[in-house]
Protein backbone atom coordinates (compact mmCIF):
# COMPACT_ATOMS: atom_id res chain seq x y z
CA UNK A 1 0.00 0.00 0.00
CA UNK A 2 1.69 3.34 -0.94
CA UNK A 3 1.74 5.84 1.54
CA UNK A 4 -0.71 8.46 1.84
CA UNK A 5 1.96 11.50 1.31
CA UNK A 6 5.22 10.41 -0.42
CA UNK A 7 7.70 13.34 -0.83
CA UNK A 8 11.38 12.48 -2.62
CA UNK A 9 14.27 14.94 -3.52
CA UNK A 10 11.33 17.88 -4.48
CA UNK A 11 13.22 20.81 -5.39
CA UNK A 12 11.30 24.25 -6.50
CA UNK A 13 13.58 27.28 -7.72
CA UNK A 14 11.81 30.72 -8.62
CA UNK A 15 14.39 31.50 -11.16
CA UNK A 16 17.56 31.58 -8.94
CA UNK A 17 15.84 31.00 -5.52
CA UNK A 18 15.98 28.01 -4.55
CA UNK A 19 12.75 28.00 -2.33
CA UNK A 20 12.56 23.92 -1.52
CA UNK A 21 15.94 22.04 -1.46
CA UNK A 22 15.99 18.21 -2.48
CA UNK A 23 13.01 17.56 0.37
CA UNK A 24 11.85 14.03 1.18
CA UNK A 25 9.20 13.09 3.55
CA UNK A 26 6.14 10.56 3.72
CA UNK A 27 2.66 10.56 5.89
CA UNK A 28 0.87 7.54 6.96
CA UNK A 29 -3.07 7.14 6.75
CA UNK A 30 -4.17 7.91 10.57
CA UNK A 31 -0.59 10.12 11.09
CA UNK A 32 -0.34 13.11 11.76
CA UNK A 33 3.20 14.99 11.23
CA UNK A 34 3.72 18.61 11.29
CA UNK A 35 6.33 20.33 9.40
CA UNK A 36 7.92 23.28 11.24
CA UNK A 37 10.21 25.85 10.09
CA UNK A 38 10.98 29.84 10.40
CA UNK A 39 8.91 32.20 8.40
CA UNK A 40 10.70 31.80 4.80
CA UNK A 41 11.73 27.82 5.74
CA UNK A 42 9.59 26.63 2.44
CA UNK A 43 7.05 25.09 4.10
CA UNK A 44 3.94 26.92 2.12
CA UNK A 45 5.86 25.94 -1.19
CA UNK A 46 6.28 22.73 -0.27
CA UNK A 47 2.12 22.24 0.30
CA UNK A 48 1.27 24.00 -2.88
CA UNK A 49 3.71 21.88 -4.79
CA UNK A 50 2.56 18.99 -3.06
CA UNK A 51 -0.95 19.95 -3.84
CA UNK A 52 -0.52 20.34 -7.56
CA UNK A 53 -0.60 24.45 -7.47
CA UNK A 54 3.22 24.88 -8.45
CA UNK A 55 5.16 22.74 -10.47
CA UNK A 56 8.23 21.16 -8.80
CA UNK A 57 12.05 21.85 -10.96
CA UNK A 58 12.92 18.37 -9.65
CA UNK A 59 11.69 15.22 -8.01
CA UNK A 60 8.16 14.17 -6.82
CA UNK A 61 5.30 14.85 -4.85
CA UNK A 62 2.46 12.05 -4.35
CA UNK A 63 -0.98 12.16 -2.47
CA UNK A 64 -2.89 8.80 -2.47
CA UNK A 65 -0.26 7.60 -5.02
CA UNK A 66 -1.59 10.41 -7.37
CA UNK A 67 0.44 12.94 -9.35
CA UNK A 68 -1.54 16.18 -8.04
CA UNK A 69 -0.51 18.03 -11.23
CA UNK A 70 -1.71 14.95 -13.80
CA UNK A 71 -4.19 13.49 -11.32
CA UNK A 72 -5.52 17.08 -10.08
CA UNK A 73 -9.28 16.72 -10.21
CA UNK A 74 -8.89 13.11 -8.22
CA UNK A 75 -6.69 14.64 -5.85
CA UNK A 76 -8.36 17.71 -4.86
CA UNK A 77 -11.72 15.14 -4.64
CA UNK A 78 -10.05 12.95 -2.04
CA UNK A 79 -7.80 15.97 -0.57
CA UNK A 80 -9.10 18.19 2.44
CA UNK A 81 -6.71 21.64 2.29
CA UNK A 82 -6.84 24.67 4.26
CA UNK A 83 -4.02 27.15 2.89
CA UNK A 84 -2.66 30.58 3.91
CA UNK A 85 -3.40 32.36 1.02
CA UNK A 86 -6.88 32.45 -0.80
CA UNK A 87 -10.71 32.62 0.84
CA UNK A 88 -13.98 33.03 0.68
CA UNK A 89 -15.79 35.65 -1.84
CA UNK A 90 -16.26 38.63 0.48
CA UNK A 91 -20.22 38.42 0.61
CA UNK A 92 -20.73 35.02 1.73
CA UNK A 93 -21.73 33.75 4.90
CA UNK A 94 -19.97 30.33 6.51
CA UNK A 95 -23.74 29.30 5.79
CA UNK A 96 -23.57 29.56 2.28
CA UNK A 97 -20.61 29.33 1.42
CA UNK A 98 -20.60 25.13 3.17
CA UNK A 99 -23.89 24.85 1.46
CA UNK A 100 -22.54 26.24 -1.66
CA UNK A 101 -19.31 23.68 -1.75
CA UNK A 102 -21.65 20.34 -0.85
CA UNK A 103 -22.72 20.76 -3.93
CA UNK A 104 -19.24 19.59 -5.33
CA UNK A 105 -19.12 15.93 -3.63
CA UNK A 106 -21.06 13.40 -4.01
CA UNK A 107 -21.04 12.32 -0.36
CA UNK A 108 -20.77 15.61 1.57
CA UNK A 109 -20.77 16.25 4.95
CA UNK A 110 -23.46 18.17 6.41
CA UNK A 111 -22.93 21.63 6.84
CA UNK A 112 -25.32 22.12 9.75
CA UNK A 113 -22.93 19.22 11.68
CA UNK A 114 -19.88 21.18 10.51
CA UNK A 115 -21.25 24.84 11.87
CA UNK A 116 -21.99 22.73 15.36
CA UNK A 117 -18.89 20.76 15.18
CA UNK A 118 -16.35 23.82 15.09
CA UNK A 119 -18.59 26.42 17.01
CA UNK A 120 -19.79 28.86 13.66
CA UNK A 121 -23.41 29.26 14.34
CA UNK A 122 -23.10 32.49 16.32
CA UNK A 123 -21.68 33.87 13.07
CA UNK A 124 -23.41 31.59 10.01
CA UNK A 125 -25.27 34.64 8.46
CA UNK A 126 -22.20 37.04 9.10
CA UNK A 127 -20.53 38.45 5.51
CA UNK A 128 -16.71 36.54 5.39
CA UNK A 129 -15.11 40.29 5.70
CA UNK A 130 -16.96 41.04 9.19
CA UNK A 131 -15.64 37.47 10.61
CA UNK A 132 -13.12 37.43 12.80
CA UNK A 133 -9.63 36.02 11.96
CA UNK A 134 -10.12 32.92 14.21
CA UNK A 135 -13.80 32.43 12.59
CA UNK A 136 -12.47 32.78 9.17
CA UNK A 137 -9.92 30.36 9.78
CA UNK A 138 -12.77 27.36 11.28
CA UNK A 139 -14.95 28.14 8.56
CA UNK A 140 -11.70 27.17 6.39
CA UNK A 141 -10.94 24.46 8.25
CA UNK A 142 -14.60 23.30 7.82
CA UNK A 143 -14.19 23.66 4.38
CA UNK A 144 -11.09 20.96 4.31
CA UNK A 145 -13.54 18.73 6.10
CA UNK A 146 -16.34 18.88 4.40
CA UNK A 147 -16.00 16.33 1.24
CA UNK A 148 -14.92 13.52 4.01
CA UNK A 149 -11.39 13.54 2.74
CA UNK A 150 -8.42 11.05 3.88
CA UNK A 151 -5.68 13.14 3.55
CA UNK A 152 -6.00 16.46 5.19
CA UNK A 153 -2.84 19.28 4.50
CA UNK A 154 -2.94 22.09 6.89
CA UNK A 155 -1.13 25.12 6.32
CA UNK A 156 -0.98 27.05 9.76
CA UNK A 157 -4.29 26.05 11.17
CA UNK A 158 -4.43 27.46 14.03
CA UNK A 159 -3.20 31.31 12.87
CA UNK A 160 -5.67 34.32 14.39
CA UNK A 161 -7.60 31.39 16.56
CA UNK A 162 -8.05 31.77 20.43
CA UNK A 163 -7.26 29.27 23.23
CA UNK A 164 -10.53 27.84 22.94
CA UNK A 165 -10.82 27.51 19.71
CA UNK A 166 -7.39 26.44 19.29
CA UNK A 167 -8.78 23.24 21.37
CA UNK A 168 -11.76 22.89 19.53
CA UNK A 169 -9.06 22.38 15.95
CA UNK A 170 -6.85 19.92 17.75
CA UNK A 171 -10.14 17.81 19.30
CA UNK A 172 -11.03 17.40 15.12
CA UNK A 173 -7.49 16.83 14.42
CA UNK A 174 -6.71 13.85 16.58
CA UNK A 175 -10.71 12.39 15.34
CA UNK A 176 -10.07 12.99 12.10
CA UNK A 177 -6.43 11.05 12.74
CA UNK A 178 -8.25 8.14 14.26
CA UNK A 179 -10.84 7.89 11.61
CA UNK A 180 -7.34 6.89 9.20
CA UNK A 181 -7.00 10.79 7.63
CA UNK A 182 -3.31 11.44 7.04
CA UNK A 183 -3.03 14.73 8.36
CA UNK A 184 0.39 16.98 7.46
CA UNK A 185 0.50 19.96 9.54
CA UNK A 186 2.74 23.20 8.57
CA UNK A 187 3.31 25.76 11.76
CA UNK A 188 6.05 27.71 13.57
CA UNK A 189 4.29 27.12 16.75
CA UNK A 190 6.26 25.00 18.29
CA UNK A 191 3.89 24.06 21.26
CA UNK A 192 0.80 23.35 18.61
CA UNK A 193 3.24 20.97 16.82
CA UNK A 194 3.97 19.00 20.82
CA UNK A 195 0.04 19.23 21.12
CA UNK A 196 -0.77 17.71 17.84
CA UNK A 197 1.64 15.83 16.24
CA UNK A 198 3.29 11.97 16.54
CA UNK A 199 6.04 13.02 14.49
CA UNK A 200 7.98 16.29 13.40
CA UNK A 201 9.87 17.39 10.21
CA UNK A 202 11.79 20.77 10.76
CA UNK A 203 12.80 22.59 7.57
CA UNK A 204 14.99 25.86 7.30
CA UNK A 205 16.15 27.37 4.04
CA UNK A 206 13.98 24.96 2.34
CA UNK A 207 15.65 22.24 3.40
CA UNK A 208 14.54 19.10 5.87
CA UNK A 209 17.45 19.48 8.97
CA UNK A 210 16.27 17.22 11.41
CA UNK A 211 12.75 14.54 11.45
CA UNK A 212 11.64 11.86 14.24
CA UNK A 213 9.48 12.12 17.56
CA UNK A 214 9.40 14.14 19.34
CA UNK A 215 11.37 11.88 22.05
CA UNK A 216 13.62 11.36 19.51
CA UNK A 217 14.32 14.95 18.58
CA UNK A 218 14.99 16.06 22.23
CA UNK A 219 18.12 14.02 21.96
CA UNK A 220 20.23 12.15 25.09
CA UNK A 221 18.67 12.75 27.99
CA UNK A 222 20.12 15.23 30.56
CA UNK A 223 19.20 17.18 33.67
CA UNK A 224 17.89 20.39 32.82
CA UNK A 225 17.80 23.00 35.86
CA UNK A 226 16.47 26.38 36.37
CA UNK A 227 17.41 28.19 39.42
CA UNK A 228 16.58 31.42 40.78
CA UNK A 229 19.73 32.74 40.43
CA UNK A 230 23.60 32.21 38.67
CA UNK A 231 25.74 28.90 40.38
CA UNK A 232 29.30 28.06 40.11
CA UNK A 233 28.99 26.47 37.22
CA UNK A 234 32.37 24.11 37.39
CA UNK A 235 31.61 23.74 41.20
CA UNK A 236 28.43 21.56 40.57
CA UNK A 237 30.35 19.37 37.09
CA UNK A 238 32.54 18.13 39.96
CA UNK A 239 29.55 16.93 42.14
CA UNK A 240 27.80 15.38 39.52
CA UNK A 241 31.18 14.01 37.87
CA UNK A 242 29.64 15.48 34.44
CA UNK A 243 29.78 18.19 32.31
CA UNK A 244 27.89 21.10 32.80
CA UNK A 245 26.86 24.52 30.75
CA UNK A 246 24.96 27.22 31.64
CA UNK A 247 23.18 28.71 28.31
CA UNK A 248 21.54 31.59 30.32
CA UNK A 249 22.63 32.41 34.29
CA UNK A 250 19.80 30.92 35.39
CA UNK A 251 20.07 27.83 33.53
CA UNK A 252 22.08 23.93 33.47
CA UNK A 253 22.25 21.57 31.58
CA UNK A 254 24.11 18.73 32.38
CA UNK A 255 25.43 16.11 30.90
CA UNK A 256 23.92 13.16 32.85
CA UNK A 257 20.87 10.97 32.96
CA UNK A 258 18.28 11.72 36.24
CA UNK A 259 17.99 9.79 39.18
CA UNK A 260 16.93 10.63 43.14
CA UNK A 261 20.49 10.42 44.09
CA UNK A 262 21.65 13.28 41.60
CA UNK A 263 18.48 15.21 42.00
CA UNK A 264 19.27 15.28 45.71
CA UNK A 265 22.81 15.83 45.17
CA UNK A 266 21.72 19.53 43.07
CA UNK A 267 19.06 20.45 45.46
CA UNK A 268 21.47 20.20 48.20
CA UNK A 269 24.40 21.98 46.24
CA UNK A 270 21.41 25.12 45.41
CA UNK A 271 20.16 24.89 49.45
CA UNK A 272 24.02 25.57 50.50
CA UNK A 273 24.20 28.65 48.14
CA UNK A 274 20.72 30.01 49.12
CA UNK A 275 19.41 29.13 45.25
CA UNK A 276 16.02 28.05 44.76
CA UNK A 277 15.74 25.34 42.25
CA UNK A 278 12.77 26.83 40.11
CA UNK A 279 12.69 23.93 37.57
CA UNK A 280 14.15 20.27 36.88
CA UNK A 281 13.60 18.22 33.54
CA UNK A 282 15.39 15.22 32.15
CA UNK A 283 14.71 16.14 28.26
CA UNK A 284 15.50 19.51 26.19
CA UNK A 285 12.20 21.03 24.90
CA UNK A 286 10.91 21.10 21.04
CA UNK A 287 12.37 24.83 21.62
CA UNK A 288 15.20 24.27 22.98
CA UNK A 289 16.07 21.81 20.48
CA UNK A 290 14.38 23.72 17.45
CA UNK A 291 16.64 26.65 18.61
CA UNK A 292 19.61 24.45 18.73
CA UNK A 293 19.08 22.89 14.99
CA UNK A 294 18.66 26.14 13.48
CA UNK A 295 21.85 27.22 15.07
CA UNK A 296 24.02 24.64 13.80
CA UNK A 297 21.98 24.95 10.53
CA UNK A 298 23.09 28.58 10.19
CA UNK A 299 26.77 27.95 11.25
CA UNK A 300 27.56 25.36 8.63
CA UNK A 301 25.80 27.72 5.73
Amino acid sequence: MSHAIEVTGLRVDFGDLRAVRDVSLTVEYGEIVALLGPNGAGKTTLVETLLGFRDPTSGTARIHGLDPRRDHGEVVARTGALLQRGGVWFPMTPSQVLELTATYYDAPRDPGDLLDLLDLRRCASTPWRRLSGGEQQRTLLALALIARPRVLVLDEPTTAVDPEGRQVIRSIIAAEAERGCAILITTHELVEAERMAQRLVLMHRGAVVAAGTLDELAGEPELIIETSGPVDVDALARLLGCVVTSPSPNRLHCRITSNADRVSLVSAFLLERNVELVSLRTRASLEERYLELIAEERSHS
